[in-house]
């Protein structure tokens, strides 16, 4: 596919050593050994960082397993075709024999995020989406496995396209100048400059561990939350696990949130642009969600399992990140 504007060579081969060198690696953030098997899956658009991560997985002396999906245009809407013709059954099928072999097969992936149709399911009934969600997630409950039993390392990455760039109220070039930024790109050495960062991190992950914090409290124009963190919580940092990651997180004691927040930014979800969330907690719960736009979407999500309580709680030092605009992608 083409697009306006696509970064050069150097930068792209930067960025996929980045993604092989400090992106597959064990909790320990050393390498995998040679010969590890890496599944790379990256959209069409995405086609010259394919070409320069496929040449960083053969340097690095892993085996390659590439896998090339096709974007949605103006012509071919893939997702929402399927969802045009798929039958209940259909949607919440999963190959789980060839899901297997795959996960069995493989001890690193990386993922590339590169949207060309961000909004393409507007039409598409929540309840589908969900249905079909549903069944994604329990189809990867090996992949996970493997992960949390340190056998597997993954990494997100971004690649720009001129849908998310206008999006984002940039032009792809000036978006792209963001990616290059927040990745340290434009850096002689990316891979030593995020080794440094992972220490600063991690040393972070251990004093907040140490202070045993009881409860936070988060107060201001848009929220009024308390979230209570949970005795010997541990707080960790995502080294590789996303490219940019500058936050240090933990899991809280989902049954102690109260308040309330609303976000300022839209969230963009399995093709829709859900805008103006406000959500309610009672005692950990979701009591009352609503949204300008996609709210049928939203109320869909916080009916599945599990998704009416907060998972995760993070914070991120504005010294190491370089994040300065909306990107219009939950990774940045």
């Amino acid at each position: 596919m083409k697009q306006s504007y696509t970064p050069s060579d150097e930068i792209l081969a930067k960025y996929a050593t980045l993604l092989v060198e400090f992106g597959m690696t064990d909790k320990n953030q050393k390498p995998l050994p040679k010969g590890s098997v890496i599944q790379y899956v990256v959209p069409e658009v995405a086609k010259p960082l394919y070409f320069h991560l496929q040449n960083a997985i053969l340097q690095a002396g892993y085996q390659p397993i590439g896998v090339f999906l096709p974007c949605n245009d103006n012509s071919y809407k893939f997702e929402k075709g399927f969802y045009d013709h798929a039958s209940k059954a259909q949607r919440e099928y999963i190959p789980e024999i060839f899901n297997q072999g795959v996960v069995n097969q493989i001890d690193g992936n990386i993922r590339i995020l590169a949207e060309t149709d961000l909004q393409g399911l507007d039409t598409v009934d929540p309840k589908k989406v969900m249905e079909r969600t549903r069944a994604i997630q329990k189809g990867k409950k090996l992949y996970y496995d493997k992960v949390d039993q340190n056998k597997l390392a993954w990494t997100l990455g971004l690649y720009g396209t001129d849908t998310m760039a206008k999006e984002a109220g940039m032009s792809l070039k000036s978006y792209w100048q963001q990616i290059i930024k927040a990745c340290y790109l434009d850096t002689k050495n990316p891979v030593a400059e995020w080794k440094k960062i992972d220490k600063t991190v991690q040393l972070t992950c251990k004093k907040l561990t140490k202070l045993q914090i009881k409860s936070l409290h988060l107060s201001g124009k848009d929220v009024e939350l308390t979230v209570g963190i949970g005795k010997d919580r541990l707080w960790k940092a995502g080294g590789g696990c996303n490219i940019p990651s500058y936050e240090v997180f933990t899991s809280p004691n989902c049954h102690e949130i109260n308040g309330w927040i609303q976000f300022t930014q839209p969230l963009y979800r399995y093709g829709k642009r859900i805008e103006d969330i406000k959500l309610v907690f009672v005692d950990g719960k979701v009591t009352k969600a609503t949204a300008s736009q996609n709210q049928a979407l939203l109320i869909e999500m916080i009916k599945t399992k599990g998704g009416d309580r907060v998972g995760e709680f993070s914070l991120t030092d504005a010294r190491l990140s370089r994040i300065t605009k909306f990107m219009a992608e939950t990774l940045y």
